[in-house]
């Protein structure tokens, strides 16, 4: 569930401008199209860049994409065996863009721990930091971020041939995931009314904020509901919506053991 743009609360109708800056060092092309799919969920990308050597021949899977998706690349050579140049690149521009340009927020695309300072310097001046990188990267990093993504869950299932993307998870698999099921029950619990009930939006959006990395696709599953739908220790309700036509879920806990 996307987290909402924090600076548009007051005019729906705009939409926030995010920078993207992808080191290409530590990050593979086969995600490009999810990447910029899922960025979009949360802004427009005014600014696309990446970084790296792109003298190199173990960049050409990027140089293939690039025109194709308008990303500009910004030639960084590694002057020092052992240095990486690239982060040192990308943390340079990151803070031009942000008193050069009206940004609301950097997509910052990379598994190394090196950027967790810049982010956290981003959001200091009031820009929302979204984090982009594979399942190991450093704690530090996805800790920082406003939102931080798995980029296993974004590959192209075409190029996902050594089963990297998430598998939905078995009732086992959920009864043994005894944080998932901490985190989960605590935030329906704190939101829920006198009948145990809670709104699945506001759900999702106060998981966010506890847990930066949390998403349902982690788990195997695309939203949300269906994660909750698939652990035994919730029950999930759908009713009318009250000014709609729609309609509405609401979760509640069956078993307040975990």
């Amino acid at each position: 569930m996307p987290l909402l743009p924090f600076s548009n609360q007051g005019d729906e109708s705009r939409q926030d401008k995010l920078a993207v800056l992808i080191d290409a060092d530590n990050t593979q092309a086969a995600i490009i199209e999810g990447l910029l799919a899922e960025v979009a969920k949360y802004g427009i990308a005014s600014v696309k860049r990446i970084y790296g050597d792109w003298t190199s021949t173990h960049l050409r899977s990027w140089k293939e994409k690039l025109l194709d998706h308008a990303i500009q690349p910004v030639q960084q050579f590694a002057y020092t065996t052992g240095k990486n140049a690239t982060d040192s690149a990308m943390i340079i521009d990151a803070m031009d863009l942000l008193y050069s340009e009206k940004l609301d927020g950097f997509c910052i695309v990379s598994s190394d721990s090196d950027f967790t300072r810049l982010a956290s310097r981003l959001r200091e001046s009031g820009c929302r930091v979204y984090g982009f990188g594979e399942k190991k990267t450093p704690r530090a990093f996805v800790s920082v971020c406003d939102k931080f993504i798995y980029t296993e869950i974004l590959r192209d299932r075409e190029d996902d041939e050594d089963g990297a993307k998430p598998q939905a998870k078995t009732r086992k698999d959920f009864k043994d995931d005894r944080k998932l099921l901490k985190l989960l029950r605590d935030t329906v619990e704190d939101l829920a009314d006198d009948s145990g009930w809670a709104y699945l939006g506001g759900v999702g959006q106060k998981i966010t904020l506890r847990s930066s990395e949390f998403d349902p696709r982690n788990y195997g599953f695309r939203k949300l509901g269906d994660l909750f739908r698939a652990i035994p220790q919730f029950e999930t309700e759908e009713r009318p919506q009250e000014n709609g036509s729609g309609r509405q879920v609401y979760i509640r806990c069956v078993n307040k053991r975990v």
